[in-house]
């Protein structure tokens, strides 16, 4: 089952078909601790629509007034290409430590006014030339902590800022823009499988730029755990979301250009569109 949020409201996909939510506000949605059974009363007395939430110019970001948060070092390559990028500022060594640490990384990526949707734009830095896109698995969280369903993240990075000093990370992080979310959220009370895949590609003038896929199983971070330490003094009225960290990372001599296109494919969730302006 799954859930967008239009501007009328919301619509549930099931089995194919798509029902209107009227009279649910967003928030109070993705703070229900049983959600997939509550859809599930809900649709059963509503008839279906014609059209998917895709093919509407009215669908939003899947965020109300969540803080979007990220892990970063959870898969190795992602390990590796952060050593390499901050080597010469003497930071190779210690994101091997945090791999290999009980705690993991976890950082603020976006406010809800700096996230964008299925179909619209993300920025790179005017000020880097080193831009990357990193597909993520995005976890949904109640305020209690609970994980309660799955989107795709789109976690944008200026790779020469961080690598110049990792005291940046933020500036190469939290931008306008930045983070893209969607297009909607997979919502189930089960864990998603280690075989699930992550696949991205960059299209430049209708051509391949750059590809690659990954699987939940290269994850060394247990969602569940990820929540747990973000959870730890800390509270989230509206619940958030956690961006689970990248293991596709593109080779050091590509960078994002202008109105190149990112697509994010992962099982069971859909593909994540946005164009970079």
């Amino acid at each position: 089952m799954k859930l967008y949020k239009v501007k009328r409201g919301a619509v549930v996909e099931s089995e194919g078909l798509f029902f209107e939510l009227r009279g649910e506000h967003w928030d109070d949605l993705l703070n229900r601790e049983f959600l997939a059974a509550f859809l599930a009363r809900r649709i059963k007395k509503l008839s279906p629509v014609r059209k998917s939430p895709l093919d509407r110019a009215d669908l939003l970001p899947p965020v109300g007034n969540q803080e979007v948060w990220a892990a970063g070092v959870t898969y190795y390559r992602s390990r590796t290409a952060r050593m390499s990028e901050s080597k010469s500022a003497g930071g190779g060594d210690f994101y091997d430590r945090v791999y290999a640490a009980e705690r993991p990384e976890l950082f603020f990526k976006a406010t809800p006014h700096r996230v964008v949707g299925h179909g619209q734009a993300v920025r790179i830095r005017r000020d880097s030339h080193w831009n990357v896109p990193e597909p993520e698995l995005a976890l949904v969280v109640t305020a209690k902590g609970k994980i309660i369903g799955y989107t795709i993240g789109n976690d944008m990075s200026s790779r020469d800022i961080e690598g110049e000093n990792p005291l940046y990370l933020p500036q190469a992080k939290v931008y306008a823009q930045s983070c893209g979310l969607g297009p909607g959220i997979l919502v189930t009370d089960e864990p998603l499988p280690p075989s699930t895949e992550i696949k991205l590609e960059i299209l430049r003038n209708a051509n391949s730029a750059f590809s690659g896929f990954t699987a939940l199983a290269q994850l060394k971070r247990d969602p569940a755990t990820l929540v747990e330490f973000l959870f730890r003094d800390n509270e989230f009225p509206f619940g958030c979301f956690l961006l689970t960290g990248t293991g596709i990372v593109p080779p050091d001599s590509f960078t994002l250009q202008a109105k190149d296109e990112i697509r994010i494919w992962i099982d069971h969730i859909g593909t994540l569109v946005n164009t970079v302006r």
